[in-house]
């Protein structure tokens, strides 16, 4: 084994390691006053039974998933027989990662609010490497599993020719990320159910009707919002990008190993080794922008965005600069090849700043857009929905432009502006999405600050702290509120990368099916070896052309499942919503005194409705995301299903992109308000702004950043199902 790959089990620890000190220095923090520990107790117990339902459920559905596999694999062989066990082991540790951070977060959101009692600094140092745990626990746990992987498949596969045991192993590896990104959806969808159930409860009945602050312990619902701000936002967010960060490098691992086979066994090691590293390196200089973040006292937005600028672009810097040097120790300096692969690395490290700035202009109050969409709300909220969707709408023209600049500068350098070799192109293209991923570590713990700051404010407003605490809190979750879509962006922006680089690996996948069968297939120019086929062979034996039926009914249903999935779940926030809604409004009218202090709220029954909503409409979106794949399989075929996977990506990234920054541009046009603009908090306009919020809310909570993760699962399904497609192909 090439004793450069020892550096990723490395980087893997380091980056737990740094995990467990931001851990251990946040909990020696005070936590505050009696009552700033109950409610911080509140929020915590209120997260734990809900991940504690939602796992029961997760595990019933990965049993029976990994029967399923297993049948494949020993009943039918259509299957590799390492799959049900890699499937199992990427949802255990997505599981995992979501479990820390939400763990962290419950016990940090207090003691940020405490922190900022003594200086806004203070309070965002706590917060911000609170969320750093977040970050860390992920790509440590990625690394590590896929470094346990490398090993043990290594040892265990058995194929005669080295160059196709190599493909084998990374195509079995990529199975993995499907346990992954099945764990994530129910994630993403269940917390985002929950979350804003509670949300939209809390504002429609507390904010508009009754008048009352943000986080008003009045409210029944607060302590429920807050309980959802870290099963949403923190735990899947955190499920969710882990599957980005193994996908990315996995397909990239797959791609290399078929770039080169025609060259060598070592060539294909160096380009399976190559992603693994520059992630590896990316962890070092992620920790390194963590400790570069922090502000001075009394900063505005644009200061406090600066300050979290400087971490993020610093380790994105450092780590472009590194990639060559990385690469040029991989490849060797003989070809060029290894500048080539680096300018397809910066490409995508670029493409992601882009769409993180892109993002920041169109969601944050410190820009002209969301400030027009709060002076909409002089005109009630019709207007501000209207505008908020047109926002929306305009702000996917930057991120799209920038992935198709991506992927085609990506490609053409990778190839030496050939693009002919295709499969060298493909591996171009994955690589950018890990240098765009490389700085995840950092990335992933501006995302998860905004929780906790929520959290903060909450536990302020809760507590009576005194009114200078809540208005460092407010500056610190508005900041949260554009990192949150900022990561939404970048999360998106990588799955489209990731995604096509997954297309690919599902080909490399029917390869080896084909290949597993001994049928020689239809090349370009004649019948070829399945084993040796090139991507071009294999698209021609199945006929996949933009004019063969099966691929352009594949699309439609592509497209079509990102729409589906999208108003499934939004029709699910709105029912969850209206039950809390009426739940609300009945204490409000039965337990007397709750407005005037005299009476406690029964925050409990708030939070057992959003956990019962989340749970019972989290399965069936989640169970369509993967059965759709494998029907269309089963009907359509091979080019069926590439069809299905390119309608799916190309709708799902644009209505993604379009439905996050909706929904952050109205989050914040109500926090502009909030600070005083346009009348102020309990003014028309701040009404008609909460209005825009609870639309937006599960927009840019629940069925948007949920696309990506359903674009990367058909894909993954797609791959783990090739042997069956390809069997029933042959049958038919």
């Amino acid at each position: 084994m090439n004793s450069l790959f020892y550096a990723v089990p490395v980087a893997s620890i380091i980056a737990l390691v740094f995990a467990y000190i931001f851990y251990s220095k946040m909990k020696k923090e005070d936590e505050g006053t009696p009552t700033m520990k109950q409610i911080a107790q509140y929020v915590r117990e209120g997260a734990m039974a809900y991940l504690k339902q939602q796992y029961k459920i997760v595990v019933i559905v990965f049993i029976v998933l990994a029967v399923f596999f297993a049948i494949l694999a020993y009943g039918f062989h259509v299957q590799n027989t390492w799959v049900p066990f890699a499937f199992l082991t990427g949802g255990f540790f997505s599981g995992l990662a979501g479990f820390i951070g939400m763990r962290t977060a419950t016990y940090a959101s207090g003691r940020t609010a405490n922190a900022a009692r003594r200086s806004l600094n203070a309070g965002l140092k706590v917060a911000f490497r609170s969320g750093a745990v977040m970050g860390l626990t992920v790509v440590g746990l990625g690394l590590l599993d896929i470094a346990l992987w490398w090993i043990i498949l290594n040892a265990f596969v058995a194929e005669a020719d080295a160059a196709q045991k190599l493909v084998v192993i990374t195509t079995t590896m990529l199975t993995f990320g499907m346990g992954a990104s099945t764990q994530a959806l129910f994630a993403r969808v269940g917390g985002g159910i929950y979350t804003k159930a509670a949300d939209v409860g809390a504002d429609l009945v507390g904010k508009v009707e009754s008048d009352l602050p943000e986080d008003d312990p009045r409210n029944p619902a607060t302590i429920a919002d807050n309980v959802g701000d870290n099963v949403g936002d923190v735990a899947g967010m955190g499920a969710d990008l882990y599957e980005s960060y193994c996908g990315s490098i996995l397909s990239t691992m797959a791609l290399g190993a078929s770039a080169f086979f025609g060259v060598g066994p070592e060539m294909q090691t160096k380009a399976i080794l190559a992603p693994m590293l520059i992630a590896a390196v990316g962890v070092v200089l992620s920790i390194i922008g963590i400790f570069v973040v922090r502000t001075k006292e009394g900063a505005d937005m644009g200061q406090l965005l600066k300050s979290m600028s400087r971490g993020t672009n610093l380790a994105a810097i450092l780590s472009g600069v590194a990639t060559f040097g990385i690469l040029a120790l991989v490849f060797g300096t003989a070809d060029g090849l290894w500048w080539r692969l680096s300018l397809s690395v910066v490409s995508g490290l670029i493409a992601g700043v882009i769409i993180g700035k892109a993002t920041e202009y169109y969601t944050s109050h410190s820009y002209k857009p969301t400030q027009k969409l709060a002076a909409a709300s002089e005109t009630g909220p019709a207007t501000v929905i209207i505008n908020g969707i047109g926002l929306g709408m305009i702000s996917t023209a930057i991120p799209v432009i920038t992935i198709a600049a991506a992927i085609v500068l990506s490609y053409l350098f990778a190839t030496g502006f050939d693009i002919h070799n295709l499969s060298l192109g493909l591996y171009g293209v994955a690589i950018a999405a890990v240098g765009m991923l490389s700085t995840l570590g950092i990335t992933l713990a501006t995302d998860a600050y905004g929780p906790i700051a929520d959290n903060a404010g909450g536990n302020a407003e809760m507590s009576e702290l005194e009114p200078f605490v809540r208005e460092r809190t407010d500056v610190l979750d508005a900041l949260g509120n554009t990192t949150a879509a900022t990561g939404k962006g970048f999360a998106i922006g990588s799955a489209a990368l990731t995604a096509l680089a997954l297309i690919a690996s599902y080909i490399e996948e029917i390869k080896i099916a084909l290949a597993r069968t001994g049928e020689m297939i239809n090349g370009v120019s004649a019948k070829v070896d399945a084993a040796g086929a090139s991507i071009l062979d294999v698209l021609n034996h199945y006929n996949v052309t933009i004019m063969n039926p099966a691929v352009l009914a594949g699309v439609f249903i592509g497209a079509m499942m990102a729409f589906l999935f999208c108003g499934m779940t939004m029709n699910a926030v709105g029912r969850a919503a209206s039950k809390m809604v009426v739940e609300v409004r009945r204490q409000f009218r039965e337990i007397k005194g709750i407005l005037t202090r005299e009476a406690t709220p029964d925050y409990g029954r708030c939070v057992e409705i959003s956990t019962k909503a989340a749970q019972h409409e989290m399965v069936v979106p989640a169970l369509i995301a993967i059965i759709t794949p494998i029907l269309t399989g089963v009907i359509l075929g091979v080019a069926g299903v590439i069809g299905l996977l390119f309608g799916g990506l190309g709708a799902g990234f644009v209505l993604a992109v379009f439905m996050s920054n909706s929904g952050g541009a109205w989050d914040n046009a109500k926090k502009y308000v909030e600070e005083g603009h346009f009348g102020g908090k309990g003014s028309e306009c701040h009404h008609a702004t909460v209005v825009g919020d609870t639309v937006g809310d599960p927009f840019k909570d629940t069925s948007g950043p949920s696309l990506n993760i359903l674009i990367k699962l058909m894909s993954m399904v797609s791959i783990v199902m090739a042997g069956l497609t390809a069997g029933i192909h042959l049958i038919g």
